[in-house]
């Protein structure tokens, strides 16, 4: 399965990077597949370890601030492996065939 989750402290004031990386650094030392972009980690991998990752992810916030908003999208697809970069390989062919 994919991943996609944000993270926002709340009750830490304007600057949120530093809390922010603290969750970034807990999905990056998880082995998994990943990617960080402007708006969200991606993390790849079974079900019950990306969500184990995730809630680390958000307990490593909360340890920092005393609330977070908490943003997941999911894409389950069993029989698939190698999704975070597939889909995007697939995106690419298809820009490239016009």
């Amino acid at each position: 399965m994919l991943i996609a989750f944000s993270v926002t402290p709340i009750g830490t004031g304007e600057s949120v990077g530093a809390a922010v990386a603290e969750a970034v650094r807990v999905v990056r030392a998880s082995g998994l597949p990943n990617e960080t972009n402007a708006l969200f980690t991606t993390i790849e991998g079974e079900w019950d370890e990306v969500m184990a990752v995730v809630k680390q992810a958000i307990d490593a916030v909360m340890d920092v601030a005393p609330r977070c908003s908490i943003v997941l999208k999911g894409d389950v697809r069993p029989s698939a492996t190698n999704a975070m970069t597939s889909k995007v390989e697939s995106i690419e062919r298809h820009l490239t065939e016009s």
